[in-house]
Formats: structure tokens, sequence, C-alpha cells
């Protein structure tokens, strides 16, 4: 007995159990890449333009560059800061803040942070479903194999491991595929939420560092 061989004589309801894991398997792999090279792009242009913020003693130069770092987190922040830190200075004739500004300020960022957030968290749910769902699914179809066997057992009325065994060896394959799917969605879910965790600190440090950078050119 081979796996391809169990698997093409596997009943209708095996068969559907086991396309529902390959689509959960091949649609939470390619999350897993795309969440990859997306979040690896953002904390490298995190870092390019946090040398530059921290390098650069003209805000209007750093505007610049963070219109480069499209992928960065951090540069959203600093463009939303920006463009309120902006509006409220080109109404007076002598550019200062009040706390009311900072705080109109502050609301920018939060609201660019949250925005950041919810576009990296993106997809997500969709590996920590995988990940809690597919070994459910796959006990599924091992309960459903073993329940053929018991019936294939009544119907030849011998219970030979000849007879047991593919019934059997159908239903852990189905077990086999539904941990298959979860396992990576499992690993890589926790893995890109530590990732993000990290970014969301990151954001909110940087939040408090421009909030300083504004008090100290403005004078509150």
């Amino acid at each position: 007995m081979n796996i391809l061989k169990l698997i093409a004589g596997a009943s209708i309801v095996v068969w559907i159990v086991l396309l529902a894991l390959l689509f959960f398997s091949v649609f939470s792999w390619a999350i897993i890449i795309f969440k990859r090279k997306t979040l690896k792009r953002a904390s490298l242009q995190s870092q390019k333009f946090l040398k530059v913020f921290r390098r650069s003693r003209n805000l209007q130069e750093v505007n610049e560059a963070a219109k480069r770092y499209k992928a960065s987190p951090l540069a959203s922040l600093f463009q939303s800061g920006f463009r309120e830190m902006v509006h409220h200075t080109k109404s007076n004739p002598e550019p200062s803040l009040t706390s009311e500004n900072l705080e109109s300020i502050n609301r920018s960022l939060i609201k660019a942070s949250n925005k950041e957030i919810s576009r990296m968290e993106r997809m997500m749910s969709f590996l920590a479903t995988t990940g809690s769902v597919t070994p459910f699914i796959g006990l599924f179809g091992t309960v459903w194999g073993i329940m053929d066997s018991f019936l294939e057992i009544g119907i030849v009325k011998s219970a030979s491991l000849v007879t047991v065994a593919p019934g059997i060896a159908e239903a852990l394959i189905a077990t086999a595929a539904g941990l298959f799917a979860a396992i990576p969605a499992v690993i890589f879910y926790n893995h890109y939420l530590h990732r993000i965790n990290e970014m969301i600190t990151q954001m909110e440090d940087f939040s408090l560092e421009f909030i300083s950078i504004a008090e100290r050119l403005y004078g509150v």
C-alpha cells in the first residue's frame, strides 16, 4: 500500500477533507512567503529611514526622504505628523505650537500607527484560522475513515488486518494532512506576530521622539 493508492481509493468524504486541507495549506504558505517579504522590507526600510531622520536637522529633507521608504511604517508616521505640524505652523505668522496643536499631532500619529498596524496584520487571521481549524478537519477525516473500516468489517464479516488496514491508513492520512497544514501556520503566525509587536513598539517610540522634536523646534 502506498500513499497515492490510498488517496485514490479514499471515500468522497475523505477526498473533500483532503482538498479542504490542501486549500488551507497552499494559501497559508502563500501568506507565509508574502508576509516574510513585506515584513522584511518594512524592517529594512525603517532602519534606513531612522538613520536619515536622526542624521538630518531639516524636517523637510526628512519628509522628502520618507517618500522613498513607502514600505516603512515609521516613514508613514512621520509624513502624517509632519503634515499636521505644517498645517498648524503655516496658519501662524510666527511658527509655534500650542499644547492643543501637539495633541492634534499626537492624534494624527496614533491614527497613522493604527493604519500601519492593520496593514501589517492583514491576512494574519488566516494563519491563525489554519492553525486552529485544520487539525479538527483532519480529525474529522480520520473518524470518517475509521467508521468506514468498521462498516467494511460488518460487510465482509472479517476483522483481519487485510480488511481493516486500508481504511485505518486512509484515516491516518487525513490526520497527517491536517497537522501538515496546521504546524507551519502556527509557527509562522507566532513568529510574525512577535515581529509585528516589535514594530509596534518601534512606532510608539518614534511617535514620542517626533513629539519631543516638535516641542524643541517650536517651544511649547
